[in-house]
């Protein structure tokens, strides 16, 4: 799952520690430059003759113009210039102290080789942006000490920029079912065709397998076949489906869900809805009809890993129209991009929840950001 975002950001490391390890080797030849006159001069210093005549006078007086010299020659290597970049005598400084610092120079190529794999694996722009900021941001001017890698500062300034986009919002679901009152409510919506309906099945075995029971809700009354193919899920599973006919008020069926299910000590209500646009006037009107009858404790966006950016723009769209609190991306096992499951929490401001990860009931996986991150970063 996402091996190709995976190969890039990998990529970047590398690019970072060679450039990083070229500008050493050139700093440690730059400071033995330095350091021998310097050696000389103190030998020749040792070997001369503490004279008291008045022939060593004038050389006494020489000495005293380069010591008068000495602070502005100090002052020139400190490196009080208009730039952030270290100076000479920093790096010489950190080198000489068993550190190495990482310099604008070091990153600038790795960074748009970086944003050009982001942008090219569907993240969106906003967010490759925010990723670039906080790489840069932690890495730049930065020091590192000889015994650690150059390797492992990029690995840490990654995964502190990755977790920073893909964690924004997140909650524990499980928590928040357990703590809410019952029965919970829970509507799916998207568009057409991304899994919806199978994915309410599939959370529907992930509650039972904690404990929670759940029962069914149509709320896709348009659609020819629409209650065939959720009751083909519901028999299998050995659930409950309310359904009204063909046509009729999705707000009222999911509505007798939810009846149904304080009636019988149900659980969690899993309502579905009609594949839509955000476009599509009446069908958002839909959606806000059966917010304001149905009042759910939760409503999930669900799309396809693999629309990329595609999902990542609908899910903003399906937020703006009518205010999601999660999404589920399937067919994530199938993408190797990973631009939605990097960007659409950000771009929302709502966490991912699950990822479908494959045909069965089972394969349904709790959203963890860090565990993503480390796998993108190959640290499992």
């Amino acid at each position: 799952m996402f091996d190709g975002l995976k190969d890039k950001l990998s990529g970047f490391r590398k690019d970072v520690e060679e450039n990083a390890d070229v500008e050493e080797d050139a700093d440690v030849e730059e400071d033995a430059d330095i350091e021998e006159p310097a050696e000389e001069d103190d030998s020749a210093g040792a070997e001369s003759p503490a004279a008291e005549s008045d022939d060593d006078q004038p050389a006494a007086s020489d000495a005293g113009a380069v010591e008068a010299d000495a602070p502005r020659d100090a002052a020139d290597e400190s490196g009080d210039s208009d730039d952030n970049e270290p100076s000479t005598f920093q790096r010489a400084k950190a080198f000489a102290t068993g550190r190495i610092i990482i310099e604008e120079e070091d990153l600038e190529q790795p960074l748009w080789d970086l944003e050009m794999a982001l942008l090219e694996s569907d993240v969106e722009m906003s967010v490759a942006e925010r990723i670039l900021d906080t790489v840069r941001e932690k890495m730049l001017g930065e020091s590192r000490k000889q015994v650690e890698t150059t390797g492992e500062l990029v690995e840490s300034a990654l995964h502190d920029a990755l977790l920073d986009v893909i964690a924004v919002g997140q909650f524990d679901f499980e928590e928040r079912i357990a703590e809410a009152d019952k029965p919970v409510t829970i509507v799916f919506t998207g568009v057409n065709g991304v899994g919806k309906t199978t994915s309410i099945a599939k959370l529907s075995e992930w509650l039972a397998d904690r404990g929670y029971s759940s029962v069914m809700a149509n709320g896709d009354t348009y659609r020819a076949g629409a209650n065939e193919q959720i009751q083909e899920h519901a028999d299998r599973l050995d659930r409950e489906l309310i359904s009204h006919d063909q046509g009729g008020d999705p707000a009222a069926v999911i509505y007798d869900g939810v009846e149904y299910a304080a009636a019988n000590d149900v659980d969690v209500v899993l309502g579905d809805t009609a594949g839509r646009l955000h476009t599509s006037d009446d069908l958002m009107a839909q959606l806000e009809k059966i917010d304001r009858v149905v009042e759910p404790d939760m409503t999930l966006f669900v799309d396809e890993a693999v629309a990329g950016q595609d999902a990542v723009n609908r899910a903003k769209e399906f937020n703006d129209a009518a205010e999601i609190d999660g999404a589920v991306l399937t067919k994530a096992d199938a993408d190797s991009s990973g631009g939605a499951a990097i960007s659409v929490a950000y771009v929302t401001g709502k966490p991912i929840l699950f990822l479908g990860t494959g045909q069965g009931y089972d394969d349904l996986t709790l959203f963890d950001p860090e565990e993503l991150v480390e796998s993108l970063l190959g640290e499992e």
